[in-house]
């Protein structure tokens, strides 16, 4: 009996070894594509919007600074935002900053992205990213995950829009705190937050 579990023991220890030298031999996977630094200028880009009508990000963009949200329809994350973005989106119109909206989700077609925005009132522009190439470019993850471009087009905020899904128990804005430093001409103190929410379904 001894020798059979000695036998057996010899026998785990060698099927142990054997995995992890395959797994050492394996190639690492491919990092992630590097998302525009703090700091550096976001090369424009041009998006569909629900009814197939293109836009560039030039051409959406703010004269004192623009915002750009990755949202879904479907992930409660974001659904709990709706009402905080498009307050903010409504707060900083006239000061100069526009906030763009950007689906990236594979599951969410662009019918229901318009529909969702008219029901939940959503007046900035949203553009649909169908094969989520602009969500790569920016390593976007999650809805929501905010990014603050300055006038000059030059990231300066990337994160969350503030700490807490309930809108009740918000005690750090930090992409509204990024936006009035801006505004302000000054530099933002917290440029990175990481952001929450539901992953992005990215195409196949």
């Amino acid at each position: 009996m001894k020798k059979l579990s000695a036998v057996a023991l010899l026998l785990a220890l060698s099927f142990a070894f054997a995995a992890h030298a395959m797994r050492a031999s394996r190639p690492a996977p491919n990092p992630a594509p590097d998302a525009p630094a703090i700091g550096a200028t976001v090369e424009d880009f041009t998006l569909p919007d629900a009814d197939g009508n293109e836009h560039s990000l030039a051409s959406l963009k703010g004269s004192k600074g623009t915002v750009l949200i990755f949202i879904a329809t479907r992930c409660p994350v974001s659904n709990g935002y709706n009402e905080r973005m498009a307050k903010l989106a409504a707060d900083y119109k006239a000061r100069g900053v526009n906030v763009v909206g950007i689906n990236s989700n594979s599951t969410e077609p662009a019918d229901e992205v318009k529909k969702h925005a008219a029901e939940k009132g959503l007046a900035f522009p949203i553009l649909k990213d169908s094969n989520n190439k602009i969500a790569d470019r920016f390593n976007a993850q999650v809805t929501p995950e905010a990014y603050l471009l300055d006038a000059s087009g030059k990231l300066v905020y990337h994160g969350r829009i503030d700490n807490s899904r309930n809108g009740e128990a918000i005690t750090a804005s930090e992409l509204r705190e990024a936006i009035d430093a801006t505004l302000a001409g000054k530099a933002v103190e917290k440029t990175e937050v990481k952001a929450f929410g539901c992953s992005i379904k990215r195409a196949s």
